[in-house]
């Protein structure tokens, strides 16, 4: 019983030591943003009311400008050039719908584009079978050439062996 209160005792300070290790490597890693909100939230609270002025009011503000180009609104932006009116007065369907005629034109081009690079690719390939069948005409006339020329000798290798047996048999000799 003596020898388990050590263990007990050190693996509660372990404990303890293991929360406070936590509790400041917390306050470390979000004190500084913390601390930075607190003192922007100290500066909003401590600084002062918004200044009265004299400032003009609008209508006095643009009546320095002349009177032509006063006019600052959006909505008569475009007013003056018909293009501009023409397409700010389009309204949404117009515009969907002129967009999915752009996308399927795209479509279209890559449609064509694929089909050209497939029929280009058909004609390779088929100039490529025509070359192939001409290199195995080829092969198949010299395979038939070579057939011919082994035979031709075998021919020759018997009648040379065979007037050499002659020239032999009359008394020739190496």
């Amino acid at each position: 019983m003596a020898q388990g209160t050590p263990i007990s005792c050190s693996l509660g300070a372990l404990k303890l030591v293991l929360v406070l290790l936590g509790i400041a490597l917390a306050g470390y890693i979000g004190g500084p943003s913390l601390y930075w909100q607190f003192m922007e939230g100290l500066k909003e609270a401590a600084s002062c009311s918004p200044c009265e002025c004299d400032c003009p009011s609008e209508a006095a503000r643009f009546s320095i400008i002349p009177p032509g180009l006063s006019n600052l609104s959006l909505q008569d932006c475009g007013k003056l050039n018909p293009e501009m009116k023409q397409e700010m007065e389009r309204n949404m369907t117009d515009l969907l719908s002129e967009e999915l005629r752009l996308q399927q034109s795209v479509a279209e081009a890559n449609q064509q584009h694929a089909e050209l690079t497939l029929l280009d690719a058909k004609k390779l390939a088929s100039q490529y079978q025509k070359e192939a069948e001409k290199c195995n005409a080829g092969i198949e006339t010299c395979e038939g050439a070579r057939e011919r020329a082994e035979a031709s000798l075998v021919i020759e290798r018997r009648t040379s062996a065979l007037w050499e047996k002659r020239a032999r048999q009359m008394g020739w000799k190496d």
